[in-house]
């Protein structure tokens, strides 16, 4: 048998499962963004028609598709870049020769990865409670006024912002902590031996070496953080005054509130190509500057 024929077998299995799990339920939903599929076709199929793009220039001129895209928009251009700072921020404790207990805080640190996201919202909750909650507590001891985080459409995103930065930054520094490790000593030392500072010999040896790992996170992160669903749902229900309906969450009120499938397919297509379009220019950005 040869090489190319039996690499084929091998991977047949897993393609098959691909292809039955993933390209069809893909093509299927292309096809219902196609047409005005909803509560009445799912009645008679009769009702199904055949529309076109009719369902894509609809949520182009629906205001709340674009106060959805701008709240995801605000969600990313935020939170990306500070769960990256503090995901490094913690590898870079965790890799320090300084550091004690290292296994523990490795695990404290990854533990919110792997916590139900509807336990610990409903924990964020009652902290963020404007009467009860722990942080405007903590606030009234210093003299401010308390906050509803939840309640003021000002500070509904960025609350939201920090806990899914708390959430979800051990994932990636367990990602940056790896990169950190592959890092040859031999770098640091002849750094030092020419005199360069802490902070050089982070500017010039370490994000340097961690080029690669850097846009790896950063991809991951964008694709996470475009998802935004879980936690609007869970804590704020896209309130108040859809200051946290994400695009998301706009695809599942059309298909599984309204039953607009059709509607919900294409919101769903449209985020497809606006991901592929970020992380398209990521990696672009990363070849121009000779990351690998």
């Amino acid at each position: 048998m040869k090489a190319s024929t039996a690499g084929w077998v091998f991977a047949g299995p897993a393609l098959t499962v691909i292809g039955v799990f993933f390209g069809l339920p893909v093509l299927a939903a292309l096809a219902l963004s196609l047409t005005d599929f909803d509560i009445y076709a799912l009645a008679d199929i009769g009702n199904l028609r055949f529309v076109g793009f009719d369902n894509y220039l609809n949520l182009l001129q629906n205001p709340l598709f674009w106060r959805a895209l701008g709240n995801t928009m605000y969600f990313v251009v935020v939170g990306v870049p500070l769960s990256i700072a503090v995901s490094l921020g913690a590898a870079l404790l965790l890799h320090s020769k300084l550091g004690y207990f290292k296994p523990f805080f490795r695990t404290a640190y990854f533990a919110p990865v792997v916590t139900t996201v509807v336990a610990v919202a409903v924990i964020w909750r009652y902290l963020f409670h404007t009467r009860y909650g722990l942080v405007n507590w903590a606030l009234s001891g210093l003299g401010i006024d308390p906050i509803d985080w939840l309640g003021d459409p000002t500070w509904a995103m960025p609350t939201i912002i920090l806990f899914a930065v708390w959430k979800n930054f051990g994932y990636n520094m367990i990602i940056f902590l790896a990169g950190l490790q592959a890092i040859p000593e031999d770098l640091y030392e002849a750094a030092r031996i020419d005199g360069a500072s802490p902070w050089r010999q982070f500017r010039h040896v370490t994000l340097p070496m961690l080029g690669p790992v850097l846009v790896l996170v950063g991809i991951l992160t964008l694709a996470g953080y475009f998802q935004l669903f879980a936690e609007p749902y869970v804590i704020t229900q896209g309130g108040p005054l859809q200051s946290t309906v994400s695009v998301l969450y706009l695809m599942y009120e059309e298909g599984f509130k309204w039953w607009n499938l059709g509607n919900a397919s294409a919101v769903a297509f449209l985020l497809f190509v606006l991901m592929t379009a970020v992380t398209s220019g990521l990696l672009w950005f990363a070849r121009r500057k000779g990351v690998e």
